[in-house]
C-alpha cells in the first residue's frame, strides 16, 4: 500500500492552504487519500471541496488533539461527481428586486449559469451581449425580449438562443415579473452575484 501524503498546513500561510490541499487531492489516484494536519477543524475546506467535487471527495476525521486536528481526504472518483444543483420549484417566491437569485457555485466549471429574476415591471436595459452564445430558459412570469428587429414575447417553458454580441433588452411583465435560467460558456472576469 502506498504511503499517503501528509500535509501539515499549520505553518503554511493561510492564502496558500486551500490551493495546496486541493492541488494535492487532484494529483491522487482514485481510492487514494491524503492526511491533513491543521490547528482547527477545517470546516471551510470541507465545504469548498464538497461544493467543487461533491461525492467524489471523501472526508474522514482521524484521531486528533487540541493542537493537532487530523483529517483523511480521499479521492473517490476521477472527476467531480454529477449532482443536482438546483430545484427550480424552490424559486417560486415572487421577487421584489431584480438580479441573480442563483448561480452555479463551482469555481472549476466551464459554464456560467444563473437564474435571473426581474421584479414586476423590471428590466435589463438594452445592451450588447458578450462575445459568446447564451441560452435562456424562461421559468416563470412573462415578459418581452426586445431585439434589433422587433420583440419576442416570453413565457414559461421557452428556450431562447441569444447569439453572441446580439442587442437585447428584457422587460418583465408588470404583474408577474420574469424569471429565467441563463447558461453560457464561462467568461473569465464575469461576476454575477446572487442577492442575499
Amino acid at each position: 500500500m502506498a504511503v499517503e501524503p501528509v500535509i501539515d498546513v499549520r505553518t503554511v500561510p493561510k492564502p496558500e492552504r486551500h490551493p495546496l490541499i486541493i492541488r494535492t487531492y487532484q494529483e491522487l489516484d482514485v481510492g487514494a487519500g491524503l492526511v491533513l494536519i491543521n490547528d482547527h477543524v477545517p470546516e471551510g475546506l470541507r465545504v469548498e471541496m464538497v461544493r467543487e467535487f461533491a461525492d467524489a471527495v471523501g472526508w474522514e476525521p482521524l484521531e486528533s488533539t487540541e493542537d493537532e486536528v487530523r483529517v483523511r481526504i480521499i479521492r473517490r472518483a476521477s472527476t467531480p461527481a454529477p449532482r443536482v444543483v438546483l430545484d427550480v420549484a424552490e424559486l417560486s417566491d415572487p421577487v421584489e428586486d431584480s438580479g441573480s437569485v442563483w448561480q452555479l457555485p463551482s469555481r472549476q466549471r466551464d459554464l456560467d449559469a444563473n437564474v435571473i429574476a426581474l421584479a414586476p415591471g423590471g428590466e435589463i436595459r438594452e445592451h450588447t451581449g458578450p462575445p459568446l452564445d447564451v441560452l435562456i430558459h424562461v421559468l416563470a412570469g412573462a415578459g418581452t425580449l426586445e431585439i434589433e428587429t422587433g420583440t419576442i414575447d416570453l413565457s414559461p417553458g421557452q428556450i431562447v438562443w441569444l447569439p453572441r454580441r446580439s442587442r437585447r433588452r428584457f422587460l418583465a411583465d408588470a404583474e408577474a415579473g420574469l424569471q429565467y435560467f441563463s447558461v453560457h460558456q464561462r467568461k473569465q472576469g464575469l461576476s454575477i452575484t446572487a442577492r442575499p
